[in-house]
């Protein structure tokens, strides 16, 4: 992100999650602002995108039910990585630290693994 007030309200919606936690209204209202600025002067399409739905999907459904993608495929015959489980706060955490760099190809890679969940669990409730 290149716009100082945008990365400036993106610290702030990190900071206010690692103090308070999901509150509903004060983080999709911050994500809603973050999204006009990005839209209005970042020209970056995936950014905007995922900001909205993570905004969306959070007012819906009063929480973050997204996990954090997973790194690597499994190839045939490996035995699955134990996960650890990661709360939504984590969660969402993860995919803020992601939107503050989204030119990043493992973060634009990343970012988009998170639309594809989006879809998929608004498409599942």
């Amino acid at each position: 992100m290149n716009n100082i007030k945008a990365q400036k309200l993106l610290n702030k919606i990190q900071r206010d999650l690692m103090r308070n936690g999901i509150i509903t209204n004060t983080l999709v209202n911050d994500l809603k602002e973050l999204r006009t600025l990005v839209v209005e002067e970042e020209g970056q399409p995936l950014l905007a995108k995922t900001i909205r739905l993570t905004y969306e999907h959070v007012d819906a459904y009063d929480s973050f039910n997204i996990a954090i993608p997973e790194d690597d495929p499994i190839e045939e015959g490996e035995e699955a990585p134990v996960q650890e489980e990661t709360t939504g706060q984590e969660s969402l955490d993860y995919l803020l630290s992601l939107m503050a760099d989204p030119s990043n190809r493992v973060n634009e890679i990343e970012l988009r693994e998170y639309v594809n969940a989006f879809n998929e669990y608004a498409e599942e409730n």
